[in-house]
């Protein structure tokens, strides 16, 4: 379902016309927050080559961490379900919250009582000024679609979760799922 206008929780997925935009070609973000002052989201389908254990030594667990966007890429985000046990969450919307005591996370996954599906780690995140997103809205460079997963959406999502998008929004959308990723490669 397409949405004219955004607010928090809901996904902005990249219009197949953003190519060449290596952060954001076949993006799916995950809008954060979303106000006056300015947007924040994490893209759900980038995973890195990297795993928690591989950031942070101290945790034994091979979580994925994911491309969150271009801002601020050498620290460490958090999207999750479980704000029962995370302090200081704060919730985006349909039960998914962002951030909480980092410290409590770590011994919560190193006892086991945090999944995977529970969580998603992100290196950075999406950003925009005021009016930015507007501007990027308003050229057709986002589709803003409701999320239909509600918390459910930190273990659906995967490096698929474009194409499953278009495939669900029909239409003209349903064509550019199968289209290569570089139109060179055609």
């Amino acid at each position: 379902m397409i949405i004219e206008k955004p607010k928090k929780g809901n996904l902005l997925i990249a219009e197949p016309s953003i190519i060449g935009d290596l952060s954001f070609n076949r993006s799916v973000i995950l809008l954060a927050d979303y106000n006056i002052e300015g947007s924040i989201g994490f893209i759900l389908n980038k995973p890195l080559e990297y795993t928690l254990k591989d950031l942070i030594p101290e945790t034994n667990v091979d979580f994925k961490v994911f491309n969150g966007g271009p801002v601020e890429q050498d620290n460490l985000y958090f999207i999750h379900k479980i704000p029962h046990l995370i302090p200081e969450s704060i919730e985006i919307s349909h039960g998914i919250f962002w951030g909480g005591d980092f410290d409590i996370v770590l011994k919560l996954i190193n006892d086991k009582e945090i999944e995977c599906s529970d969580i998603r780690f992100f290196l950075g995140y999406s950003g925009w000024e005021p009016k930015q997103l507007e501007n990027e809205l308003s050229s057709n460079a986002w589709i803003i679609s409701e999320n239909i997963y509600k918390n459910e959406l930190i273990e659906k999502c995967c490096q698929s979760f474009w194409k499953q998008k278009m495939l669900e929004l029909g239409g003209e959308y349903s064509l550019w799922s199968n289209a290569p990723e570089n139109p060179s490669y055609n």
